[in-house]
């Protein structure tokens, strides 16, 4: 049984404003919904990946109103909404608030399905790594795609988490992004190569536009578990629409049990 997945590649630019954008993403997403049964969105769309400044300024906690808004377009459509990632806020920290890089998902009945705190921070002492805290844990939740593993931008340079994943069952990633231009070949390259190795679906959904001066890639991908790319996006804002076969992930893995012939990890 196929499954519909959309692949909202949002727009993010200086000149919205945040609250306007929030809004027009979460309209759009529940005007996808409805017709799919997967949406997925890019990496911290509500102030752009590389906002730095904004991350304190518009963070919220797990349930607050980003959350809630995205539970109820969820509920209201009936589809998983892969919610792409949003500064997470967290009271009660040693030293005050701690801030976190956070996918969230939510199942068809409203409820938070997943949760996971990006692991690997960009910056190299800069960056997202100036506010946010890394997270420690990995997640791989059941849904229509099979048993989905976790992943955001950065963590895609790190195979070995998504080993960790494969070896919790994962059968598909959803990788929310916001990968700049200037390394758009290494997303092609690496997002393939994680399905490759694992076998595994990839949905990696990027933003484009530009913000804190840097042109970001666009260039969202569903690649299937032999590395073919059944659907790219552009480099503007565009939603991504196709149909997998969650089934093929075991059909090739016993096909080509590549994976049964690990020897190290």
């Amino acid at each position: 049984m196929s499954v519909r997945v959309a692949l909202i590649q949002v727009a993010i630019t200086d000149d919205e404003p945040v609250p306007a954008r929030i809004a027009r993403v979460l309209s759009l997403t529940a005007d996808v919904a409805a017709t799919h049964d997967v949406v997925v969105l890019p990496e911290l769309w509500p102030i752009g990946a590389f906002a730095i400044d904004l991350m304190p300024v518009h963070a919220e906690p797990l349930d607050g109103p980003l959350c809630q808004e995205l539970s109820r377009v969820a509920a209201r459509t009936r589809a998983w909404v892969f919610g792409g990632s949003f500064a997470e806020q967290v009271q009660s920290e040693p030293g005050g608030d701690g801030y976190y890089n956070t996918q969230v998902v939510f199942g068809p009945d409203g409820s938070l399905a997943g949760a996971y705190r990006k692991v690997h921070l960009f910056g190299f002492n800069g960056g997202e790594t100036t506010v946010m805290s890394s997270g420690g844990e990995m997640v791989v939740l059941p849904g229509p795609l099979g048993r989905t593993g976790l992943a955001t931008c950065y963590d895609l340079r790190f195979p070995e988490l998504f080993r960790a994943l494969v070896d919790r069952g994962a059968e598909a990633f959803v990788i929310p992004a916001g990968w700049p231009e200037r390394r758009v070949t290494h997303w092609q390259v690496l997002a393939r190569a994680r399905a490759i190795e694992n076998q595994a679906y990839v949905l990696a959904c990027n933003q484009t536009g530009t913000h804190g001066g840097v042109p970001i890639a666009g260039g969202s991908m569903v690649i299937d578990p032999q590395g073919e790319v059944l659907a790219e996006a552009g480099s503007g804002e565009q939603v991504l629409s196709v149909e997998i076969d969650p089934h093929r992930v075991a059909a090739w893995r016993g096909a080509f049990p590549a994976l049964d012939d690990r020897r190290m990890g």
